[in-house]
C-alpha cells in the first residue's frame, strides 16, 4: 500500500510506498526529502495542496512576527515537526501576511493550531503549548 505525499518544497504529489524508509524518500520532481521534519510555510498559493493529501495529516500554525506567545512556541512547533516527522507535517502560516487564509480559518487569536485531515478542520486550540502538551494533543487526535 502506498501514500501520497505533496513535496513540502515543490508542491508535487508523490507516491510513498508504506514500509519504505521514509528518511530516503524524495520528491520525483525536486529531488527534495519528502519528510525533513522542518514546518512548511504556506501561503494562498501553496496551502490546499499541502493540506488536501487525504494520506499525511497537517497541524497548522497560525501565528505573527510580533507576537511574543508565538515565539516561544516556534522552537517547541520545530522540536516537535522533527519527531513528527513522517506521519504529521507541520505547517506555519503568517497570519499578518496571509490575512485571507486568516479569515478563512477564522482565526482569532494567536498562536492558533489547526489540526487538517485531508483539508477538512479536525481540531483546534489557541495559546501557546509546552512540548508535552503539544505532542498528548497530537496524541489525543489519533497520531501516534
Amino acid at each position: 500500500m502506498s501514500r501520497i505525499i505533496p513535496c513540502p518544497h515543490c508542491g508535487q504529489m508523490n507516491r510513498h510506498a508504506d514500509g519504505r524508509e521514509a528518511a530516503k524518500a524524495r520528491c520525483a520532481s525536486c529531488k527534495a526529502p519528502l519528510f525533513d521534519g522542518k514546518p512548511v510555510t504556506l501561503t494562498a498559493e501553496n496551502f490546499d495542496r499541502q493540506v488536501k493529501s487525504p494520506d499525511l495529516p497537517v497541524l497548522v500554525d497560525f501565528w505573527a512576527s510580533w507576537c511574543g506567545p508565538c515565539k516561544a512556541m516556534a522552537p517547541v512547533f520545530e522540536r516537535t515537526a522533527a519527531a513528527y516527522a513522517d506521519r504529521l507535517r507541520f505547517a506555519k502560516v503568517d497570519t499578518d501576511a496571509e490575512q485571507a487564509l486568516a479569515a478563512r480559518y477564522q482565526i482569532r487569536s494567536i498562536p492558533t493550531l489547526v489540526l487538517l485531515r485531508g483539508g477538512q478542520e479536525v481540531a483546534r486550540v489557541s495559546g501557546a503549548l509546552p512540548e508535552g502538551e503539544l505532542r498528548r494533543w497530537i496524541a489525543a487526535h489519533g497520531i501516534a
